[in-house]
């Protein structure tokens, strides 16, 4: 599409009751990275009320009309998307404006490839825009979706704000400053529970200067007509934040147990558990039934397959008419909404098994026959963009469309631990349930410990490389690339899932390059110097962490790279770098990052404490660009996930990294503080 022009979503399918919008970019540095944000507006082109509004503190419509997915990596980039239920959004709403914006001093121009894209319930990319022209500004709207009778049509707009989100959100009726100065008032006037509550009563917008728009002019309001009087806004009933909702407690509480051999009881055992085929049935149904309980974890599983928020039930075992002998498969979601279903048969495996093409097909043919939306696969292994878990084959004759989709094990428990732990639930009973389904996810006997084996090619290829026979174009070191960034997704899953942020890999790749074609470069590289590395970009870090495996030495490194600081002095630098890496281990390496070919001085962490300035180069002319901090650990030697497995070893070498040395690092100026923060600040 080009900026301005639309088009009707019906035209482009017949499964636009719900839609994914994704917002995507390229970042050249692999740090760049920007916000999403959706407004609902009402005839007069404004928010009803502040809950229109939806961005990262404030990322589910209750109504389900809404919901923010989170980012997801690209081949090249990262693209943030966006679940509509256009069947739930209410009848008072005219236009829902998709918009990205970027803080601190970032700007758009940094990024490229800015786009959007939208897809359809069954996962078809319906429409691609290109943003161009956004060098300066701070804020884009994308695109809006608008009402056109019974239907929906789709704007591509492409115009910028330079005063961010903020500036955003306020021409369109969201009462940002006021917002900012009331919640700093309440908390320095209140203190304790009472703070806390009053507090808390909104989403916490940051309020940013107002600074005068771009070249680029935003999506003008209507105006009123002459005359006419201004009706003073009306406080609407503002969106709690996750702090109101029930999350586990950070201490456990003392157990009534006589010792330790007494084991609680739980709602999903696992002790009884015999067979492949048992853990299957059992994983299934403990997954399902905990959906259908607990609409908050099932919406956060389904929304981005297209599945509406309604009703939601779940089957298992049900048998379905498939040529001369039935079929079963291993579950069923149905969800209603406005007298319509959404159905999707689910295929599950477990303790590393792997799905099958033929029964995959059956149940895609079967969906199809039976008008039913999606068949969804759930194993330990971990989906990569371009590379399918199992090729089925679609019938483009026909007129129904059916979507495939995978989940991985990992991808569930991370939905749980962000819930219960993080972000909060309705409930005191979903967060029970929600933690007896992560026990017994993480339970070593339910076989559902997501991504565990890097594959047969492992040994080969780690044999090739110690004796040097192992040749460029080796389908066994393509094997082996993919399986490490299987990993790579999934440790980013599970250290997310502890820290309650974002944790994404970092794939640097040329601007359009297709994932096969980075993989198959990457298994090249592999080759040639025996090394698999990775980069996991974490919200809230002053640099990427970086992991690297060398399979010569068998070696694992992890490190960050920081920036200088923009003031102050080159030895007071060091001074306060070791001052907060008091608590790091003795061995962690630390080397100063010049603009030299030279290289600047290192050492570890011991050997500096008591001498700082050692990190200083001799020259005093050599300008200081940084520190890079690493530690060195053995990787293990065998291909599973053992406790002397390489799986166990990469996942311990990032835990033990962050918690050890990261965590006691600068935060960088560009984070967003929590609200409480700005209100003691100011």
């Amino acid at each position: 599409m080009i900026m301005g022009s639309n088009v009707a979503l019906a035209d482009l399918s017949d499964s636009v009751g719900s839609v994914i919008v994704s917002l995507g970019w390229v970042s050249p540095t692999g740090e760049g990275d920007a916000d999403v944000s959706v407004l609902l507006l009402d005839a007069n082109g404004k928010v009803r009320s502040d809950s229109d509004f939806y961005f990262y503190n404030h990322p589910v419509a209750a109504d389900g009309s809404v919901q923010l997915l989170g980012k997801t990596p690209t081949a090249d980039g990262s693209e943030d998307r966006i679940s509509f239920d256009l069947t739930a959004v209410p009848s008072g709403i005219d236009r829902i404006v998709v918009a990205a914006s970027r803080y601190g001093e970032a700007r758009f121009g940094e990024l490229e490839d800015v786009r959007i894209t939208l897809a359809d319930a069954a996962g078809e990319s319906l429409l691609r825009f290109a943003v161009d022209d956004v060098g300066s500004v701070t804020a884009v709207i994308f695109g809006e979706l608008y009402r056109r009778g019974e239907g929906w049509k789709f704007r591509a707009v492409g115009q910028g704000y330079e005063s961010g989100l903020a500036g955003l959100a306020t021409d369109f009726g969201v009462d940002i400053e006021d917002d900012a100065a009331t919640e700093a008032e309440t908390e320095a006037a209140l203190d304790g529970t009472e703070a806390d509550e009053q507090a808390d009563a909104a989403p916490a917008i940051p309020a940013e200067e107002p600074a005068p728009q771009a070249a680029l002019e935003a999506i003008p309001a209507p105006r009123r007509p002459e005359g006419e009087a201004v009706e003073p806004r009306k406080s609407a009933a503002r969106p709690r934040t996750a702090k109101k909702k029930v999350t586990l407690p950070k201490t456990v509480k003392k157990t009534l147990a006589e010792n330790d051999s007494w084991r609680p009881a739980r709602l999903f055992p696992v002790s009884v558990l015999k067979s492949d085929r048992d853990r299957e049935m059992r994983a299934t149904s403990v997954l399902l039934s905990v959906m259908a309980q607990v609409p908050e974890f099932s919406r956060r599983l389904t929304a981005g397959f297209g599945a509406p928020a309604g009703r939601m039930e779940t089957f298992t075992e049900v048998s379905l008419p498939h040529g001369d002998s039935p079929r079963r498969p291993d579950g069923v979601i149905r969800v209603e909404r406005a007298g319509k279903l959404w159905t999707a048969l689910v295929e599950t495996k477990t303790n590393g098994n792997a799905l099958k093409a033929d029964q995959v097909q059956a149940y895609m043919d079967i969906a199809a026959r039976r008008g039913y939306e999606a068949v969804i696969t759930l194993t330990n292994d971990v989906a990569l963009e371009g590379s399918p878990l199992v090729d089925v084959k679609i019938d483009k004759r026909r007129k129904h469309k059916v979507a495939l989709w995978h989940l991985s094990w990992a991808e569930v428990a991370y939905q749980a631990q962000m819930l219960i732990r993080h972000e909060g639930v309705g409930n005191a009973t979903h967060a029970w349930l929600l933690q007896e389904l992560l026990h017994y996810l993480q339970h070593e006997n339910s076989g559902c410990h997501g991504f565990q084996n890097m594959g047969p090619a492992w040994v080969p290829v780690r044999n090739g490389i110690d004796d040097e026979t192992l040749c460029q174009g080796d389908a066994r070191a393509l094997e082996v690339v993919e399986n490490w960034e299987r990993l790579i997704r999934q440790v980013c899953l599970r250290l997310g899932g502890e820290l309650g942020q974002k944790v994404l890999p970092v794939q640097r790749a040329k601007r359009g390059t297709d994932p096969n074609e980075r993989r198959n470069h990457l298994a090249d590289q592999l080759c040639l110097d025996g090394q698999l590395q990775a980069e996991l970009r974490i919200d809230g870090t002053p640099g990427v962490l970086i992991v690297s495996a060398d399979l010569r030495t068998g070696k694992l490194r992890t490190g960050i790279d920081i920036p200088a600081p923009e003031q102050g002095y080159p030895l007071s630098w060091a001074k306060r770098l070791v001052r907060h890496l008091a608590e790091a281990p003795a061995d962690l390496h630390i080397e100063t990052l010049v603009d030299s070919e030279a290289g600047g001085p290192r050492g570890t962490l011991e050997r500096l404490r008591p001498e700082p300035a050692d990190l200083l180069p001799k020259d005093n002319g050599t300008k200081i660009t940084g520190f890079r901090l690493s530690l060195l650990k053995s990787m293990g030697s065998g291909r599973g996930n053992a406790e002397t497995g390489f799986i166990r070893s990469v996942d311990d070498a990032v835990q033990r990294f962050y918690t050890t040395v990261v965590v006691h690092l600068d935060t960088p100026t560009t984070r967003r503080t929590p609200s409480k923060e700005r209100a003691a600040a100011g």
